[in-house]
């Protein structure tokens, strides 16, 4: 799972928590104007035109880009730009409409400008530009910023998590730091007025997760400021800070965590209580909300990037468990077991199949991306220059976090990739998913792919961050599989652990599409996964209510996995012994993120490039 980056009041809160300069495309760009059969064609453009069409699009995609810096100064400061490094996003809906006025706006100018004759990737800049703006105003009708937090997102736990992103080099980033704590009130009294206006259109999340977000306000708002997540960066001071400044920065931080930080949080914490909670949904399923059907239609689209129905994603669902289900029973039947769920059942009694420590979880997930670093080279002609580094979930939201997350670095290099794992109640947490894990979270899955989208030369900022679900969870589930073609998963319980992964992720299409166009219970997803996987409880708990949190994006993981998968059959097939496994990674990857049928299109051009050598 790739943790989304924050971002402004459009970004934050229109996609539950995806970035609006990210988003998915989940609609066709308009085709470019058709000359009419009966008409002569056009005579050619000539160069000055050409040249100058060209720098249209150049400048609405730089004021695009720039747009995005100054109102997502969140985004801004994780990509490494600090010119805004002392302020939060503006949340409040008058913020939000005008994001997408201003929405509108870019897109019109896109449309505007003629992309005939352009260099490739330049028309496809405005393709995916267009998408991107196209989904963000079609999914404005929903209101979703009305319904700003749940467990897993939010501006509640972004801001805290926001901490260990934040770059502090020197004075001038303590200083901002300490502007930032002292507004952060005025964002959380923007959500709770967001939220106010969400529970006057009935838009109000389940009321089984809210209780949830309570708690994790609490944890952040009640320990002492000096224990306080917001400190961590007073434990050491860079060597460019100087002495005579650091009393005095550790004494402004300190008094903004106390006066202002600790106090918004408890009183956000008792809003959602006393408030919010009690007026909670009853139904878990988004078909229970105003427009629910198409509500769900437009999730399926925007995290997918494909048309499949809801029923569609079902049975390819159902299918992949019964195809997984056997692989699993195999391993359990040549351990000595007649069933999974005996052999499930002496896994969880076994001590060896859990962690000993939370550095146990930390060194296991290095030894198995390190491993795979050393095989790269045979998969992949480019490799990524960034650097990754594993860290720990930080401890306030280890109860709702799952057992690892990707957090890109910043594209200059100055902060590495992270995957942050779990070390929470590590002695109930089961180890055979580790290695399958690493390489999704690390390499060759989020941490490759993201970095290299974000080194390739030639692609203007937006496509270098560009995200589609169904592209960047697809990859990362893809590569997971690539550990069993260079020779890992040789132990019998690590490579049921594979499986076990990726039945989490076949189960997903049965278990989304169930609860949110099936109207299926909470209790009717549990049983599922209790009847067809080996996932401890906390998993399953935690996983279902993942699932009623973020609809359909849990779907974007094997849609995304099974389309490489034929893409890759599709290529070998027309290249025999011309296909180079290299080659065709290199194709996947070095256009950034891509919807799934825009992935296709290249992928096609690929191959009939190396045919015609």
């Amino acid at each position: 799972m790739r943790l989304a980056s924050l971002t402004g009041a459009t970004a934050a809160l229109l996609s539950l928590g995806s970035l609006t300069t990210l988003l998915p495309g989940c609609n066709a760009a308009p085709p470019p104007p058709q000359t009419p059969a009966a008409a002569a064609a056009p005579a050619p453009a000539s160069p000055a035109t050409l040249e100058a069409r060209r720098a249209a699009l150049r400048e609405v995609i730089a004021d695009q880009w720039e747009y995005t810096m100054r109102t997502s100064p969140e985004y801004a400061t994780i990509l490494g730009d600090k010119r805004y490094n002392d302020r939060w996003s503006d949340l409040s809906e008058k913020q939000v409409l005008a994001d997408l006025e201003a929405a509108r706006g870019y897109l019109a100018r896109l449309h505007a400008i003629d992309t005939a004759g352009f260099p490739e990737q330049e028309a496809l800049n405005e393709v995916l530009l267009a998408r991107q703006l196209r989904l963000v105003l079609d999914g404005a009708r929903f209101e979703e910023w009305l319904m700003p937090v749940n467990q897993f997102t939010g501006p509640h736990i972004d801001m805290a998590q926001f901490v260990s992103l934040m770059p502090f080099d020197g004075v001038k980033d303590y200083e901002d730091y300490v502007t930032r704590l002292r507004t952060l009130p005025r964002v959380l009294d923007q959500v709770v007025a967001l939220m106010r206006s969400g529970v006057a259109k009935g838009l109000v999340p389940p009321r089984i997760l809210l209780g949830q977000v309570a708690s994790q306000a609490d944890k952040i708002g009640a320990p002492a400021p000096e224990e306080s997540a917001f400190a961590a960066p007073l434990k050491k001071f860079p060597a460019a800070v100087p002495e005579a400044d650091r009393a005095r920065l550790r004494a402004e931080v300190l008094a903004a965590i106390r006066d202002q930080v600790s106090p918004a949080y408890k009183s956000f914490a008792a809003f959602v209580r006393a408030e919010y909670e009690p007026r909670g949904r009853a139904e878990p399923g988004v078909w229970s909300l105003p427009l629910g059907t198409e509500r769900y239609r437009y999730d399926i689209e925007a995290r997918t990037s494909t048309k499949m129905t809801a029923d569609e994603i079902h049975r390819v669902g159902l299918g992949e468990v019964a195809r997984i289900e056997a692989l699993m029973l195999g391993v359990a039947r040549k351990m000595g077991y007649g069933d999974l769920r005996s052999f499930s059942a002496a896994l969880e009694k076994d001590p060896a199949r859990h962690f000993r420590s939370r550095q146990d979880v930390i060194g296991t997930y290095k030894r198995y991306i390190d491993q795979m670093e050393t095989k790269l080279p045979s998969l992949f002609g480019r490799l990524p220059k960034a650097k990754l580094v594993v860290m720990p979930v930080e401890e306030f939201r280890e109860k709702e976090a799952s057992g690892a997350q990707y957090d890109e670095g910043t594209p200059d290099g100055s902060r590495p990739g992270h995957v942050m794992v779990n070390t929470g109640d590590f002695d109930k947490r089961s180890n055979l998913i580790a290695e399958t894990t690493a390489y999704h979270e690390g390499l060759p899955g989020h941490h490759l792919q993201i970095s290299i989208a974000q080194e390739v030369t030639g692609l203007p900022p937006f496509r270098q961050h560009y995200e589609v679900t169904s592209y960047i969870e697809g990859w990362a589930l893809y590569s997971e599989r690539l550990g069993e073609e260079v020779g890992f998963f040789q132990d019998p319980y690590s490579y049921f652990g594979h499986l076990q992964d990726e039945m989490l992720r076949a189960i997903r299409l049965v278990v989304d599409t169930g609860l949110h166009d099936k109207r299926w219970s909470r209790q009717q997803v549990v049983d599922f996964f209790h009847a067809h996987s080996t996932c401890d409880e906390v998993e399953v708990q935690s996983e279902t209510d993942r699932y009623i949190a973020v609809p359909g994006q849990a779907l974007g993981y094997k849609i995304g996995q099974l389309k490489i998968l034929a893409l890759r059959d599709k290529a070998k097939a027309a290249l025999g012994d011309r296909f180079d496994i290299r080659g065709f990674h290199d194709t996947v990857l070095d256009s950034g993120a891509l919807p799934l049928d825009v992935l296709e299109t290249q992928v096609d051009r690929w191959v009939a490039a190396q045919k015609a050598r």
